[in-house]
């Protein structure tokens, strides 16, 4: 997290404009150069996949599970029950 603000900060100082700058400069897309246009969203895909059993599944606290959910652009309504079932059946392996 601090390296992260450090970052942002010595980029702000020298001039570089952060993303949200430039989603607001170019209409809500980042690069213009770029051929492909994807949105500014602000969501940024994970690289690992969640490598959790279906009992650290099972015993993982609601707080967690949400998180896990969140990192991943999903928000659901429901119970625990119905997210933690939902997250095994998203990530888990057959």
């Amino acid at each position: 997290m601090a390296l992260r603000w450090l970052l942002h900060s010595a980029c702000h100082l020298v001039g570089y404009p952060t993303k949200e700058e430039e989603c607001k400069e170019n209409e809500g897309y980042p690069n213009p150069s770029n051929n492909l246009k994807e949105p500014c969203s602000g969501f940024e895909m994970p690289l690992h996949y969640p490598r959790y059993t279906r009992e650290e599944y099972e015993r993982m606290e609601e707080w967690k599970v949400e998180l896990l959910l969140k990192q991943y652009g999903l928000s659901l309504e429901g119970s625990v029950e119905e997210k933690r079932d939902f997250a095994m059946g998203a990530f888990l392996w057959p």
